[in-house]
């Protein structure tokens, strides 16, 4: 694992180890975390824009544009 060195107002620092402490971790289990999650968002849009891709050649309109009401229609 490598090292890295983050600059923040004093102020925050304290307040973001205060509530990792009250959650029972730490701010470096928290950022590696945030890390992960950063950097998985774009490749899990793709993954869902993949599957809306997918599902549409099995869904036809015909073109109509449905109004919102009609799309929440159960």
């Amino acid at each position: 694992m490598k090292n890295i060195t983050l600059s923040a107002d004093e102020n925050l620092i304290e307040a973001a180890r205060t509530r990792a402490r009250e959650e029972r971790t730490t701010l470096n289990d928290l950022f590696r975390r945030w890390l992960t999650d950063y950097t998985q968002r774009q490749q899990q849009a793709d993954r869902a824009m993949e599957v809306v891709r997918d599902l549409q050649k099995y869904v036809r309109t015909g073109g109509r544009k449905f109004t919102r009401d009609e799309m929440n229609e159960r």
